[in-house]
């Protein structure tokens, strides 16, 4: 049924441009009857087209998605880097800036784990975005954004550089990945936040690790151990599933002797508040200067210019 749906979603923008075309059909033939109706009727017909443009546009990047996973659902995970209060305050931003950009694209977002500071901002966030193609779009978000302003938090008001990075995964089918369950070290804790009547009064937060790769999931976002734990698990199968596929990708590089891929630790934007507004994507070479613009979800332009720097074989393309 989940493939079913996904095909449905591939046709439909098809189909809609098949009905627009039809309805231009409808009052071009109108205005050829009627000689003096001929300027309304293209008043009619305009809005149409530039809505079948938008949608050839859309489709147009669709064929630019080469991987395997690119129409799966995608697993993003958040994390500061050094620089305590300012660093947690910039992924907290970013947090926001990918759910703002999620709503605008009809995604639905399922949060997995939240883990807020004391002071401000977020030690770490792993979310989950449900929707057509969420994986190809998102892959485009992998890397360290950092991000240039006068600090809030500094009294002084002089300007500070922030990192943070983001990983994006897509969610892999259970029936594609086996895990032994002898390999899983599973353990319940008490889960963290605000207090009130819903404080979580049980051991419902679930952690479990991968013992042969050392990979370490959590979930906290459920009041029930069960559905932690099934959050966790999915999560975990995602990230081994990334592993596979990584080691896969180490050996077609080493054979090719050269390699050239975005990995963790590798600045791919820069977000500069302070002396003047511009977001640069160090990649693609794409800019924005409404930076405000872009923290609230404007993020098609940076999308759509990685997929076609990708689709030009600036880096391997996964299959």
């Amino acid at each position: 049924m989940k493939k079913q749906g996904a095909l449905r979603e591939q046709v439909r923008p098809i189909q809609d441009i098949d009905r627009l075309a039809e309805e231009v059909g409808v009052f071009l033939e109108l205005a050829e009857e009627d000689e003096d109706a001929g300027s309304e009727v293209f008043k009619e017909v305009e809005p149409l087209i530039e809505e079948i443009e938008e949608k050839l546009d859309s489709l147009e990047l669709e064929t630019l998605f080469s991987g395997r996973y690119d129409f799966c659902d995608a697993i993003v995970s958040l994390h500061p880097g050094a620089g305590g209060l300012e660093s947690q305050d910039w992924a907290e931003m970013l947090l926001r800036m990918y759910l703002r950009w999620c709503e605008q694209k009809g995604y639905q977002v399922e949060l997995v784990d939240l883990l807020p500071d004391d002071e401000a901002g977020i030690k770490s966030a792993t979310f989950i975005v449900r929707g057509h193609a969420a994986y190809g779009y998102l892959q485009a978000e992998k890397g360290v954004h950092r991000m240039i302003r006068i600090s809030p938090f500094d009294t002084s008001k002089r300007r500070h550089t922030s990192f943070a990075s983001v990983d994006v995964i897509p969610e892999v089918e259970e029936e594609e990945l086996v895990i032994n369950p002898d390999d899983l070290k599973i353990d319940t804790y008490r889960s963290s936040g605000a207090g009130g009547q819903h404080v979580n009064k049980t051991d419902s937060a679930v952690r479990i690790t991968h013992i042969p790769t050392g990979l370490v999931v959590s979930c906290q976002n459920d009041r029930s151990q069960h559905s932690n734990r099934q959050q966790a698990m999915r999560v975990l199968q995602a990230r081994l599933g990334e592993l596979h596929r990584q080691e896969q990708e180490e050996q077609i590089n080493a054979e090719r002797g050269h390699q050239r891929e975005i990995g963790f630790g590798s600045q791919i934007r820069t977000y500069t508040f302070h002396p003047f507004t511009l977001v640069k994507d160090h990649r693609t070479g794409a800019e924005v200067g409404q930076v405000e613009a872009v923290m609230d979800g404007r993020l098609d332009p940076f999308v759509e210019a990685f997929l076609r720097w990708k689709a030009r074989g600036m880096i391997p393309i996964r299959k």
